[in-house]
């Protein structure tokens, strides 16, 4: 068994091209606004699953090994 060493950290200032980071921010606010309008698509989809499990459970739920 090994030991686990204490993790030592230091804050450090970070300096990044403008471009990268406009571009990862651009990233970050399509895949928010992805995941939000694939929420609101499939909020009735998800409402029907959701009362089905609370009524009869998990399908499937028998085979699972876990």
């Amino acid at each position: 068994m090994t030991a686990e060493l204490p993790i030592r950290r230091k804050p450090t200032n970070l300096s990044l091209e403008a471009d990268l980071v406009a571009e990862a921010g651009l990233r970050r606010a399509v895949a928010e606004k992805a995941k939000r309008r694939w929420q609101e698509e499939n909020a009735d989809g998800i409402l029907q699953m959701n009362a089905y499990v609370e009524k009869h459970g998990l399908p499937l739920v028998k085979y699972c090994m876990f």
